[in-house]
């Protein structure tokens, strides 16, 4: 299901209200909700996927309002029901006669609704709305929730109740980074269809944007997130909205891929949205994009990597891939990269066997000792994945100094690889509870 309307028409705050959490920007910009705004929602045992689109002015040739007219067309051939939402305060403007006219001609069920129905104004406006030839229009006011259950009993009217929801395994994957690194122009790339707007403006993307894809019989979410500027940067509360989108974003993930630019190299700014991410325990690639435009020797590669990882330190774990967005080069590489970092980020090793493992690097390397009294490492198990968790039992924790659970992480590492994925080291002194 698509809400379709005119600039400033409150569609956000209909899909907000809808959905019930506050996932599109809501402002009084007109034009601030750019890209397509996915959503699961339900009403009445009824599931649907719920569709924010940008404000639609067919006779606008704004860059921006071309590229929009594009991604009302893609939302409209997925959806089965179309919400037309219109101004009653404004009342009938020859826009909405027009996109009335465009609707029509999409053979889709459309149902009419005029917001913002809490003012005198719109009612007084209300009957004018007949003229679009859409049927009765149905009164709501999106900001107050008045008349949205009468319109989603219209949506999902023919609708069959089903009998599960959504599937939540699902594979979150967050494509993060500064503006204009070509996160956008690499989502389209794997999906081979203009699914996220993608200009030479930075910032083009302020929401984070959910999109479906399966690879090698794998379900992923894939999420466009706002590239994050500088605090000093941001100037306008829609900037400061995306930056907390792009962190929920995050937080929501399995799996993070920092995009880097290539012509620019790692910045200040990487560091600190990745960060974020490691901070968070997200398993972490990093894609250097644009690598197609770099002059390249023999040692180039190589020089790049060390200058990440010199970057970077604290994400050492995390494999770097060099792609182009643009030509498609090891895109498929970057895909058999998330789904083996996935993977590692599920996995589990018996307890046997990390005790043979840490057993082996106690042999190799005694625990520090302190005053006379040495650190005596008793046993560990995995207690967790997502990230993989590991308890180990120690006769005083004070004694291991973070230079030895390094170590020991390292060896745990060299037998079980673990690429992308940070590794969580709990230490529990021997009769301590909890975990």
């Amino acid at each position: 299901m698509s809400i379709i309307g005119t600039p400033n028409v409150g569609k956000s705050t209909l899909f907000n209200k809808i959905v019930g959490r506050k996932i599109s920007i809501t402002e009084d910009t007109p034009g601030v909700t750019r890209d397509r705004i996915y959503s699961n929602a339900s009403w009445l045992g009824r599931e649907f996927l719920l569709v924010d689109t940008g404000g639609l002015d067919l006779k606008d040739q704004d860059i921006f309002m071309s590229s929009i007219k594009t991604q009302a067309d893609l939302a409209l051939d997925m959806s089965d029901v179309i919400i037309f939402l219109t101004d009653g305060v404004n009342g009938v403007s020859s826009t909405d006669r027009e996109i009335a006219t465009y609707l029509r001609k999409t053979n889709k069920k459309v149902i009419l609704a005029v917001n913002k129905f809490d003012s005198k104004k719109a009612k007084d406006n209300f009957y004018d709305f007949y003229e679009l030839g859409l049927g009765n229009p149905i009164s709501i006011s999106s900001e107050q929730g008045m008349g949205v259950g009468d319109l989603l009993d219209e949506v999902i009217e023919g609708f069959q109740p089903q009998e599960e929801g959504f599937d939540n395994d699902d594979i979150r994957v967050s494509f993060i980074g500064k503006p204009n690194v070509g996160k956008s122009s690499l989502i389209n790339n794997i999906l081979g269809e203009e699914r996220v707007i993608v200009t030479d403006i930075p910032g083009t993307t302020r929401d984070a944007i959910d999109t479906n894809f399966s690879f090698n019989d794998e379900n992923y979410i894939f999420v466009d997130t706002a590239g994050l500027r500088k605090k000093k940067r941001i100037d306008e509360n829609i900037e400061r909205y995306s930056v907390i989108r792009t962190l929920t974003a995050i937080e929501r993930s399995s799996v993070c891929v920092l995009v880097i630019d290539a012509a620019e190299g790692v910045s200040e700014q990487d560091a600190k949205i990745v960060g974020y991410a490691h901070d968070n325990n997200r398993a972490i690639i990093i894609a250097v994009n644009k690598w197609d435009l770099i002059e390249k020797d023999n040692k180039t590669m190589k020089n790049f990597e060390k200058e990440v990882r010199d970057r970077l330190p604290f994400i050492n774990y995390a494999p770097i891939v060099f792609i182009s967005a643009k030509t498609g080069q090891r895109v498929n590489k970057l895909l058999e990269l998330i789904s083996l970092v996935n993977n590692n980020y599920n996995h589990r090793i018996q307890t046997g066997v990390l005790n043979d493992i840490l057993n082996r690097a106690v042999l190799m390397n005694q625990p520090p000792s302190d005053k006379g009294r040495r650190g005596k490492l008793y046993y560990g198990s995995q207690v967790s994945v997502r990230p993989p968790r590991f308890m180990i039992h120690v006769n005083d924790k004070e004694l291991f100094h973070f230079s030895y659970i390094r170590y020991l992480e390292n060896q745990i590492r060299e037998s079980y690889s673990f690429d992308g994925v940070p590794l969580v080291m709990v230490l529990k002194n021997r009769g301590e509870k909890g975990q």
